[in-house]
């Protein structure tokens, strides 16, 4: 087929876009729209629902014209999109009853406290592969259900509709026609059992969730020989919808991770890094998650993951914030005007900590500052406090799986930082290895639907399109490392608990 192209819709945090790709995995047109963030309240993000379906309309519309395609070219369309941010919305007119809650959104967490001192926690761990976090869906959906008038009622008698983006995606492509979500968004929800792939009825009486307004689960890849596959209608045309995929497990997809142990990292505006554990789940005994990375028709694949929720934000305050720089690709060129961070050291809490602290009341410290801190000394401390948090994530891996990492790879916008690149991998002791295509997101999601048609024959076909960028080798001792990690350990234990009462 070689006049035809693999649409991936990307639904991130802050932008939409849409890309076109070619058979040799390569990119062959970009469409990206911005749209706003919304913090009503402190710990309070929001989108507006409406807006995040408008500016990926207007990406697909885009992607064609400049390509100078038609939709009857696009063999299969692939979506993945943000998790865990939380919409509702009424069946009968597809009205949102509420800005969508974003997953970096904190309200929740007096709800999970509250249910931590309960003593739940445990079997939600157990049956979920998750931990009581205001992060994941299950809370922002509950909190939605008590705070809508009549939500909880009206759901129960199926007038509304429970979505994370991939579902809401699914929907306004389809008319109204199709309410599902694939098994990674929904396995991020804390309402599904990791082992049995379904809604768990145990987690949906904790969280006071009623079935009929839950999405139907499907495979991230299925051909329309195991199942009815959505049909998109794009610009005047349609096309099949046969992959969907949480962004995170789209990426370790698009890095060709098929292989257990291969891990990545992807640096976008929080940080996540999954590690493949085959076909079975490994729980972790150091708070990190267990998760479902992949079900290709009936084929499932399990990752161990650990969330950062501030990496690349922090670069964005830097600029939006302090003022420090104009645009974000300046901040490599400050940081790396200095030789050291000047005694600085930064915990961007600004959301609260993630894996492996799981801290909502935590908040973003800067310490060591002297008469002589600069801002170059606060931007190079900004960087490398990216790399410490996923250093921490590597290690509690380590220790859950009895494996060694050999390389990570790397993806995500800040992956082109090549000063940050190398912060990681002297803190990792391992090869960063970043490859020639970094928009693996995108990228995975399109290799999901095109297997599904039959676009790209195997996994190995995949994996031999993924080719090295650059590789950063470790350039300190494992001692010095040890050092600064300690360093960093004991600034976080002064941004823990800050705002619990």
């Amino acid at each position: 087929m070689p006049d035809d192209f693999v649409l991936a819709l990307d639904q991130g945090t802050t932008s939409s876009r849409s890309m076109l790709f070619g058979q040799d995995g390569q990119t062959v047109a970009v469409a990206q729209r911005e749209f706003r963030q919304h913090f009503p309240r402190p710990g309070w993000v929001e989108h507006d629902p409406e807006e995040i379906w408008s500016s990926q309309s207007a990406t697909i519309a885009d992607v064609l014209t400049r390509a100078s395609i038609s939709p009857d070219q696009v063999a299969a369309v692939g979506i993945t999109n943000q998790r865990e941010t939380t919409l509702l919305w009424e069946r009968r007119t597809g009205r949102p009853l509420a800005p969508a809650i974003v997953w970096q959104d904190r309200r929740t967490a007096e709800l999970c406290a509250r249910l931590r001192s309960d003593g739940v926690e445990p079997q939600v761990a157990e049956r979920t592969g998750l931990l009581l976090d205001p992060y994941f869906s299950g809370t922002k959906l509950a909190w939605l259900l008590d705070q809508v008038p009549d939500a909880r009622a009206r759901a129960a008698d199926g007038e509304l509709a429970f979505g994370t983006v991939d579902s809401w995606l699914v929907w306004k492509l389809t008319g109204g026609q199709k309410h599902i979500t694939d098994l990674t968004n929904a396995s991020r929800t804390l309402l599904v059992n990791v082992v049995t792939g379904d809604w768990d009825d145990a987690m949906l009486e904790l969280f006071g969730v009623p079935r009929p307004c839950l999405p139907a689960i499907v495979p991230s890849s299925s051909s329309s020989a195991t199942r009815s596959v959505p049909v998109a209608h794009i610009a005047g045309g349609q096309a099949p919808i046969t992959g969907i995929a949480g962004d995170q497990q789209a990426a370790l997809f698009g890095q060709a991770c098929f292989t257990p142990g291969m891990a990545k990292n992807t640096y976008g505006t929080g940080c996540f890094l999954l590690l493949n554990t085959g076909k079975q789940p490994v729980w972790s005994k150091h708070r990190l998650l267990t998760t479902i990375a992949w079900q290709r028709d009936h084929e499932r694949r399990y990752a161990i993951e650990g969330a950062v929720f501030v990496a690349g934000a922090v670069v964005q305050w830097l600029r939006d914030g302090l003022g420090l720089i104009e645009r974000a690709a300046e901040v490599e060129a400050l940081a790396a005007s200095v030789s050291d961070h000047g005694g600085v050291t930064f915990v961007p809490a600004f959301t609260g900590l993630g894996s492996p602290h799981w801290d909502a009341h935590a908040r973003g410290t800067i310490i060591g500052l002297t008469r002589g801190t600069t801002a170059a000394h606060i931007a190079r401390a900004a960087l490398e406090a990216i790399a410490f948090q996923s250093a921490e994530l590597i290690s509690a891996m380590q220790a859950d799986t009895g494996q060694r990492l050999l390389e990570l790879r790397v993806d995500g916008g800040a992956a082109a930082n090549d000063l940050l690149m190398q912060i990681q991998a002297d803190l990792l002791g391992v090869p960063v290895v970043r490859p020639a295509m970094i928009e693996t997101t995108a990228l995975g999601a399109a290799y999901l639907a095109g297997l599904a048609t039959g676009f790209w024959r195997s996994e190995q076909e995949l994996a031999d399109n993924w080719r090295v960028g650059r590789r950063f080798e470790p350039a300190i001792s494992s001692d010095e490392a040890a050092s600064r990690m300690s360093q960093w350990s004991r600034a976080v234990a002064r941004s823990r608990a800050w705002t619990e009462s």
